[in-house]
């Protein structure tokens, strides 16, 4: 694992998908920074689109590139949406990738995900595991174009000397999140759930799912620290997880969700609904020994959640 200082202060940082969690949240931190945070909205440049990617990164040069514009979404819209979920993510990939080598950029981070491990790799999955084993199915098209996105960051530092890295946090949740009731992810659709549920005074509740399956979830914020931390002190080849090293059975998240929440019905499990993956839990040996831990409980977390929710209805 090479670390290597890297010098924030002073330059132009572009933060690709500012507007979403967790571009916002690596906005949010980046302010505490002597940098000069560079957004661009869709409608100044459109990052499916080669063209416009090109000339806006030949006319900005952004020194620093965090790249965290993606097309996501929870189980239903990974597995109904699929050649969205690839043709937008590789899309987004190449055309930053490719953007920021032209115009010089002097580092690049590409974020990518923790679907990208094989379905069944040993638990806690280690950066090693990446194409080691099928995917699993229902959020494969997504996967691929993550894994895409970090060959070819690995790619660009072989051939070029480019100096890009990729990390891969676990499940996130925090202000910015989607609260769509079809195609959000876990944390945000429960907030959203038991929320409902308690306003109209419902007296149970039904989880996606057995509630078997075990989760690793890190507030936001807490990942946008470890990525400017990794900006400033990593570079290599090698994937870097972002992740907490503790993960919770669904069932179990479920209820403390409903308890920050202030729902007391009962909670039941449709089974009919897909699980996905088993168990997802990172190994983040490799981002503790560079010195990065998660500061922020489960708790903790989840009540900022809520509060952020709660501020946006």
């Amino acid at each position: 694992m090479a670390s290597a200082a890297f010098e924030l202060t002073g330059k132009s940082v572009y933060v690709a998908g500012h507007r979403g969690m967790v571009g916002s949240a690596l906005v949010r931190r980046l302010a505490r920074e002597d940098v000069k945070i560079v957004t661009a909205e869709r409608r100044e440049v459109d990052l499916c689109n080669q063209a416009a990617v090109f000339d806006w990164f030949a006319r900005v040069r952004p020194q620093v590139v965090f790249l965290a514009a993606a097309k996501v979404g929870g189980i239903v819209a990974n597995d109904t949406l699929r050649a969205e979920f690839i043709y937008d993510n590789v899309a987004i990939a190449a055309n930053v990738i490719q953007a920021a080598q032209q115009s010089g950029a002097e580092k690049l981070m590409f974020l990518g995900s923790s679907c990208i491990y094989p379905k069944l790799a040993p638990q806690p999955l280690r950066e090693v595991s990446i194409l080691t084993g099928p995917l699993e199915p229902t959020n494969e098209p997504y996967a691929i174009a993550k894994i895409a996105g970090i060959k070819m960051a690995e790619a660009y530092r072989s051939q070029y000397g480019a100096d890009f890295i990729s990390v891969m946090p676990t499940n996130l949740y925090g202000p910015g999140d989607n609260y769509h009731p079809e195609y959000s992810h876990v944390v945000a659709a429960l907030i959203r759930r038991f929320h409902e549920a308690k306003l109209a005074g419902a007296k149970n509740v039904v989880v996606w799912g057995t509630g078997t399956p075990r989760r690793e979830f890190l507030y936001v914020d807490d990942m946008a620290d470890a990525c400017v931390y990794l900006m400033k002190t990593y570079s290599s080849a090698e994937l870097i997880n972002i992740g907490t090293g503790e993960d919770i059975a669904i069932a179990e998240f479920a209820r403390l969700v409903a308890d920050i929440v202030g729902y007391s019905g009962e909670i039941s499990f449709d089974a009919s609904r897909p699980d996905g993956a088993p168990r997802k839990l990172l190994d983040v040996s490799r981002l503790a020994k560079l010195g990065w831990r998660a500061t922020t409980s489960l708790q903790a977390g989840l009540d900022r959640a809520y509060k952020a929710f709660l501020a946006d209805q």
